[in-house]
């Protein structure tokens, strides 16, 4: 009985943000070497399917860098990274379209299995709209986001379904590698969302390196700011930050950053007071 009344007193906690954020859009990214925790990955897609039940819009956009590094090996290809980014010439861009499609499938699968229902939004479907790098001659087919076709992810939610995005964009009939965090983040921005969420596998942003007591809960942008000129936000956690700063300063209302590897993080860092990660906020 007590056990009973506890779970009851959680879902009673969670009823002033499920009435919140019915109606409203949450874009989640998930990607990195967190993709590859199946334990984790299961949670997380729970979370997605059970925000999709009560009547929120999940968004997830993924990455599949891991799998890609993987599949390049195996063909005999090595990788380069230039500050974090991977080049990507034309017979690499084949292989990474074709491996970020069977991680997209298998997130769907996985979902469907989940009794949720979920749609992949792939290069084909021309939902992700390019432009080349800046730093294109060095990095080969990497580009940016130029602008995110709205009505394609609209329309899934009409058939209650949870859109599950690849980060491959397209100009001019020619496909460009982008960054997760940097596609999630503009999704987010067009959808207008309540929240962008990156699922990752740290806590969120340390005061001090390793030390999960320094985890900041709340963080603004100019903070934020000031945390990456003093380097205290370093190497995989840049993009990430400056992807969070954009989507604020592009109008998504919060963003967090969590850690997937903790059972259902989404549904702890949207439905509680006190979260699990860091929240960025805009001041």
């Amino acid at each position: 009985m007590e056990d009973s009344i506890r779970k009851a007193d959680i879902l009673i906690e969670a009823l002033p943000y499920l009435q919140e954020f019915r109606g409203r859009i949450i874009v989640a990214k998930y990607g990195g070497s967190a993709i590859d925790n199946p334990a984790a990955m299961r949670g997380i897609l729970q979370d997605l399917v059970f925000l999709s039940a009560v009547g929120i819009h999940p968004v997830l956009v993924h990455g599949g860098g891991p799998a890609i590094t993987a599949r390049l090996a195996a063909s005999g290809r090595k990788t380069q990274f230039i500050d974090g980014m991977r080049v990507t010439d034309a017979a690499s861009m084949r292989l990474v379209t074709r491996t970020l499609e069977e991680v997209n499938r298998r997130l769907v699968t996985q979902i469907t299995a989940l009794n949720g229902h979920a749609e992949g939004i792939v290069a084909k479907h021309r939902v992700i709209l390019a432009q080349p790098h800046p730093r294109a001659k060095q990095l080969g087919f990497v580009g940016s986001v130029r602008g995110v076709h709205r009505s394609a992810l609209r329309a899934a939610f009409t058939r209650h379904a949870i859109p599950v995005v690849s980060p491959v964009g397209t100009c001019e009939g020619q496909l460009y590698n982008i960054n997760a965090d940097q596609v999630a983040s503009a999704v987010a921005a067009h959808l207008k969302a309540e929240k962008l969420v990156l699922l990752t596998n740290v806590r969120g942003i340390l005061r001090q390196a390793n030390d999960l007591s320094s985890l900041m809960s709340t963080v603004s942008i100019a903070d934020a700011r000031v945390l990456l000129e003093r380097q205290v936000i370093q190497e995989g956690m840049i993009p990430k930050v400056k992807a969070c700063i954009d989507a604020l300063r592009r109008g998504v209302k919060k963003t967090h950053i969590i850690d997937a590897a903790i059972p259902h993080a989404m549904l702890l860092e949207i439905f509680t007071k006190q979260g699990i990660g860091t929240e960025l906020v805009r001041s």
